[in-house]
């Protein structure tokens, strides 16, 4: 976990994954934390890299300022916004589930053109009431959270997930129970005073909805009154889950936000993909920097043929989701190595940004001089070195 001071307080979060990777942010519910993520992760992180954070008030994060004033859509969504600033990306997917799909439609109304995909799960742009959340903001301020916990978390989860878990509600009691009380009475009062209907309009932003079908807090109908909202966006209603899809049934809904995320590459042979898709790649796998030079650069002559290659090697090739960038890092680098390309000195710097390690660089010019013949391994060893692979001696 790391902290970056945002406004003067001290938010807690974790960047996983190689920078070459696309960006997903995850938001979590209130009252909980980022750990609402740790069972997904694994599933993610192969092909994302992946920001989470907490909450003011919540997990590890500062409390809301007693001086702040009132925290609204807005300031929590400029908070993921300094985070991803501060990870160095220019547009994003983004996953939020309860009020952290308010900070989602948040982005979604103001920062559209940040986002490459937005998942909202068990949220609406109308949650309850605001009699309903004045009312647990005076009780939080009078009672406490660690008092009203056993009375809140059970509404989180279907009972199924208590059966199969038994711990899972003490758990998540201790941890509510540890948030700052004021900080979440004025998250109730933002909630209760929250509402983006007719605010987000029709979108070619991919958008998807999830629901649980035992959602007491924000039932299926909650997520179709949304889904009115966002025309185009798919909603979809899990079954046998509650307000926590994360916790409840981490494979289900990673399995099903990869499925969302990853490129859409139509009928490749018929149509081919789009510039965009395969520019948008090119800038995550090489960095914007390299790619606005090689656009600053290209002439008359060449200009076809760079928005070629953006459109195959990039578009068709890089953003196809069968082979992990990581996996197709070790075959170019390889291809590049054997063949003695010029492009050989970039791959190995972008081995770097993907996140491959010394040995598997080091097994992977094996892999040349036994194939491929040992001068060309030898040249790809020495250009490594020269680039700071290997620094260490031995």
């Amino acid at each position: 976990m790391a902290f970056l001071t945002i406004n003067g307080r001290s938010v807690a979060y974790r960047l996983l994954g190689a920078e070459a990777l696309p960006l997903v942010v995850l938001a979590h519910p209130l009252g909980m934390s980022q750990a609402v993520w740790d069972d997904v992760l694994p599933a993610l992180l192969p092909r994302y890299r992946v920001l989470t954070w907490d909450l003011p008030g919540h997990g590890a994060s500062d409390a809301w300022p007693a001086d702040g004033g009132a925290i609204t859509p807005a300031a929590l969504a400029a908070d993921a916004l300094a985070l991803v600033e501060h990870a160095g990306v220019s547009r994003f997917h983004f996953a939020g589930t309860s009020i952290g799909g308010v900070v989602g439609q948040q982005l979604l109304a103001e920062q559209a053109e940040r986002l490459l995909s937005l998942t909202l799960t068990n949220t609406g742009a109308v949650i309850g009431t605001a009699e309903l959340w004045n009312t647990r903001a005076e009780r939080v301020r009078n009672e406490g959270l660690a008092a009203m916990s056993a009375e809140i978390v059970p509404r989180w989860f279907a009972p199924a997930c208590f059966e199969a878990e038994p711990a899972l509600k003490s758990g998540w009691m201790t941890q509510m129970g540890r948030g700052d009380d004021e900080s979440y009475a004025r998250m109730c009062e933002m909630l209760g005073s929250t509402d983006f209907t007719g605010k987000l309009g029709a979108t070619s932003l991919k958008v998807l909805l999830l629901a649980g079908d035992e959602d007491l807090a924000t039932p299926p109908a909650t997520l179709e009154a949304l889904a009115a909202e966002c025309q185009g966006a798919t909603l979809e209603v899990l079954e046998g889950v509650g307000h926590v899809p994360s916790v409840e049934v981490p494979a289900r809904f990673a399995e099903t936000l990869l499925a969302f995320m990853a490129v859409d590459l139509g009928d490749v042979g018929a149509h081919g993909v789009d510039y965009a898709t395969g520019i948008e790649t090119r800038k995550q796998v090489l960095g914007e920097e390299h790619v606005a030079r090689s656009t600053a650069n290209a002439t008359s002559l060449d200009a076809p043929f760079q928005q070629m290659i953006t459109r195959l090697a990039w578009g068709e090739l890089w953003s196809n989701d069968d082979l992990t960038r990581r996996e197709r890092s070790m075959i170019t680098t390889g291809i590049l190595a054997a063949l003695g390309r010029e492009e050989l000195e970039l791959h190995l710097k972008t081995a770097k940004r993907i996140g491959l390690t010394e040995a598997e660089l080091r097994q992977v010019l094996m892999h040349v001089a036994i194939y491929g013949g040992v001068p060309a391994a030898n040249h790809a060893f020495a250009l490594a070195k020269r680039l700071g692979w290997g620094v260490e001696q031995s």
